[in-house]
């Protein structure tokens, strides 16, 4: 499958076979210019949507007519698991509750987390499986923070990490860059392409972290 970083929580998945996944797509120009990725390009089959706030969920903006994934069900053959989470770390009482999503793409199992608010527990650890690619925010504030998201990391054992949601020069959120969170790991590999290509045959031995600068 090939992994595209469109910027924030968005990324186009695409199989060998051409169905098209897009996740959380923000709205451009949204939050009174917080969010300043570029529109979308790519026209999808599915695309997730984790929670209804307008950095994610922004589906008018796509082109075509693609299912609208919010819970758990299958569209061209991929089956999307929803595990019910929240935004924040006092139940949803503060930014409300969040989906995870599971699926598998070409038999690599992927992960991704929208955002997620706190450390996930035993049993929600337990739902979403093994772990091939995991999609993780890690700027805080929002979200789980560096340190969080390094215990989420360790919990789920996946292969390899992309992290999201962070400080970019196209985000004016208050919440950090990526740096804080790659400290915390031995293996990072800094790519110079959006997107990249991930064999089931070929996934590292241990956890990697995956950089990849937004292609919007």
């Amino acid at each position: 499958m090939k992994i595209k970083w469109n910027g924030h929580a968005s990324f186009t998945i695409t199989s060998t076979s051409g169905v098209i996944i897009i996740t959380d797509p923000y709205e451009p120009g949204g939050f009174g210019g917080g969010i300043k990725y570029d529109p979308i390009p790519d026209q999808a089959d599915a695309v997730i949507v984790t929670h209804e706030h307008a950095d994610h969920n922004y589906v008018s903006g796509l082109k075509g007519k693609p299912v609208v994934v919010k819970s758990s069900q299958n569209v061209k053959g991929v089956s999307f698991e929803a595990i019910p989470v929240f935004h924040d770390s006092n139940q949803g009482s503060e930014r409300g509750k969040n989906t995870v999503f599971c699926f598998e793409v070409d038999g690599v199992r992927v992960a991704h987390l929208g955002d997620l608010g706190h450390v996930l527990d035993d049993g929600q650890v337990k739902k979403m499986g093994k772990v091939d690619v995991l999609l993780i925010p890690v700027g805080g504030f929002f979200t789980i923070d560096a340190k969080q998201a390094a215990a989420t990391v360790a919990k789920l054992a996946p292969k390899i990490v992309i992290p999201m949601h962070y400080k970019t020069n196209k985000v004016d959120f208050p919440i950090q860059p990526a740096e804080a969170f790659l400290a915390l790991f031995p293996k990072v590999k800094k790519l110079d392409t959006s997107e990249v290509l991930i064999r089931k045959d070929n996934l590292p031995a241990t956890t990697e972290v995956w950089v990849l600068p937004f292609a919007c």
